[in-house]
């Protein structure tokens, strides 16, 4: 048993490694939300949307569960309830 415990310390202390998987940069803003595109036209989400904190980048998904995304560029504002 003892030859097997460095590995075990080894593996043991690499988990850390995945921890770090950079979801601390989104936020999530519980929904309904109005998104207002810079064309003018509006989506509403039905549920929750997420926002990458550094890019400003919304993410939602539609009726059908389809994953969209909105890039700072595509809309000027948005808000929830």
């Amino acid at each position: 048993m003892k030859k097997y415990l460095p590995f075990l310390i080894l593996l043991l202390s690499g988990c850390n490694l995945f921890e770090d998987t950079k979801l601390v940069d989104i936020k999530d803003i519980d929904g309904p939300c109005t998104i207002v595109l810079t064309d003018g036209t509006t989506v509403v989400t039905n549920g929750n949307i997420e926002m990458d904190k550094k890019t400003l980048a919304i993410t939602y998904r539609d009726e059908d569960g389809k994953i969209w995304s909105v890039f700072r560029n595509d809309y000027t504002s948005y808000s929830c309830e």
